[in-house]
């Protein structure tokens, strides 16, 4: 995961985690150096994320969503298994049918803020690296954001490779990006380096459902990493 991130944040730089849970991502880019604004909105998640991480100057705490506008929205908890928590209706009725999701139960709803990622960097600051992973929601949060940032990353699964689409297509609105693809929680980027959005759009739906799940991560073509050899495709 350290050797992953490195490429796109090193010390000084702001990241942003959303989607934290227990704030394993956190942990990875302070250890690198960064700051950190890290939005978690399932508040009993919340209060591990803020024992871990509470006491670090370094890192700056919301229990929020991020999403399109501020507000509210419904969170969808599963308390069983609470890393599959979400706000999107449409990736609870997509689940029954997929066999890695089909023992899922989301068996309390509850109201949390949401904070777009536009007033997030009105108030800290432009962030090198933006890190999404949000259930099936990835597609609102980025449409609350109208900056182009240097790096992103955003969670697909499977099961909804129509949000991977919108968020692939949204994020080349905002700049001239290119996308590479890490499976599961393997923390290397797959062989094809990196492309253009439809070639990217084509890996994933090209993907076997078995895959389940896996982070696309886009970087702005002009903008080169820290560490090259970091970002090569998995041999």
């Amino acid at each position: 995961m350290d050797r992953l991130n490195a490429a796109f944040i090193g010390p000084g730089d702001l990241a942003f985690d959303i989607g934290a849970h227990v704030g394993d991502r956190t942990a990875s880019f302070r250890r690198l150096g960064a700051r950190v604004v890290t939005l978690e909105p399932q508040p009993h998640v919340f209060r591990a994320l803020r024992l871990i991480h509470g006491r670090d100057p370094g890192v700056v705490l919301h229990c929020a969503a991020a999403g399109a506008q501020a507000g509210e929205v419904d969170m969808h908890l599963n308390t069983l298994n609470p890393t599959v928590s979400t706000a999107s209706r449409a990736l609870i009725k997509a689940a029954p049918g997929a066999e890695a999701w089909a023992d899922q139960t989301w068996d309390k709803t509850i109201r949390v803020p949401v904070v777009p990622l536009d007033r997030l960097i009105e108030t800290h600051g432009l962030p090198a690296f933006i890190k999404i992973d949000v259930e099936g929601f990835e597609a609102e949060v980025l449409a609350g954001l109208s900056t182009p940032v240097r790096a992103l990353s955003f969670e697909v699964t499977t099961i909804q490779r129509d949000v991977a689409s919108a968020c692939l297509t949204r994020i080349a609105d905002l700049g001239p990006y290119e996308f590479a693809f890490s499976l599961g929680e393997g923390h290397v980027l797959q062989k094809g380096g990196w492309v253009a959005a439809r070639a990217m759009e084509a890996m994933l739906h090209n993907l076997p459902t078995s895959a389940n799940s896996g982070d696309v991560y886009a970087r702005l073509k002009d903008w080169r990493p820290r560490q090259d050899s970091n970002l090569q495709p998995a041999p």
